[in-house]
């Protein structure tokens, strides 16, 4: 498990994602810093936190800036760290995970590809991970130790494969959804992949809004496709020249944002798998977005 020095990122430090931030405010970092206000109105602010949404959006960063917020400890833990080929060993790993959290409270514990240590054991083909599975909802239970100012992140590209029994109340009942970034956020990772590279004058505004849906990995790509094709052609020609306004224009016709595979396979699940509750901020979006 890797324990992250993340006071220094904070929302503020993460542009754009307005009513995202504000979500994240009321239903993770309020609850953990004043569990007494929201015990009084009856409100539960234990449990553990599902971020879901399509790859390169930016996840593991917002949950790095939700501990940031609440000023506490952030561990880390990647799927290599707990899957084991030795019967017994995984299990072993995810309660000696919990045990170490709980020894430094309050702390934030964040579990990334939370599907593949979460399967569903519906859809499993093995003993190994229906028992991972079951270990994983014992420790989030809080079975021989309290989970008391421990909050507990997750996130995942498939919600839908993640076994139902985990987004029970008190386990990862509260789910937000991670949209691709917003035009504001786009223009800010823009100016960021751009700084110091030498570049003519370039509208970012208008960048912004060429690249609806692109995640933030998408357009990092973008400034990749341009670098290298201003590079090949200096490489060629022999004479050095700045990335142009045209470059970038040309680079984003040429990229197709990945968010699109992910959006499709949630919009079918929406329209034929029934409408799930737990997928209704995507619902939402997809209506916005004009998807459904």
């Amino acid at each position: 498990m890797e324990l992250i020095n993340n006071q220094s990122l904070l929302f503020a430090d993460i542009a754009g994602m307005d009513a995202l931030k504000k979500t994240l405010r009321l239903r993770i970092i309020e609850p953990f810093q004043r569990p007494e206000l929201f015990t009084r109105f009856r409100k539960s602010a234990g449990g553990g936190v599902l971020l879901y949404g399509p790859p390169g959006c930016g996840k593991t960063m917002i949950a790095r800036a939700v501990a940031g917020e609440c000023g506490v400890p952030f561990h880390s833990v990647g799927i290599s760290q707990v899957l084991n080929m030795w019967v017994g060993e995984s299990e072993k790993q995810i309660a000696a995970l919990f045990n170490k959290a709980r020894e430094k409270t309050p702390s934030i514990l964040f579990f990334d590809e939370l599907d593949a240590l979460g399967y569903s054991r519906s859809k499993a083909r093995s003993d190994h991970t229906r028992t991972l599975v079951n270990e994983f909802l014992s420790q989030l239970d809080g079975a021989g130790a309290r989970n008391e100012q421990l909050l507990i992140l997750s996130a995942t590209n498939m919600p839908w494969d993640i076994d139902p029994a985990m987004k029970r109340p008190g386990r990862f009942s509260r789910q937000i959804f991670i949209a691709p970034p917003d035009a504001t956020a786009r223009a800010a990772i823009f100016r960021l992949k751009l700084h110091k590279v030498p570049c003519d004058p370039i509208d970012i505004q208008q960048l912004a809004e060429r690249t609806k849906l692109f995640s933030g990995a998408d357009i990092d790509g973008v400034v990749e496709y341009a670098k290298d094709a201003v590079l090949g052609e200096i490489i060629e020609s022999g004479e050095e020249r700045n990335i142009t306004m045209r470059d970038l224009i040309t680079a984003c016709e040429q990229c197709r944002p990945t968010t699109l595979d992910w959006l499709d396979t949630v919009t079918t699940l929406l329209k034929y798998g029934g409408d799930d509750p737990a997928f209704k901020d995507v619902k939402e979006y997809l209506q916005e977005i004009g998807r459904l």
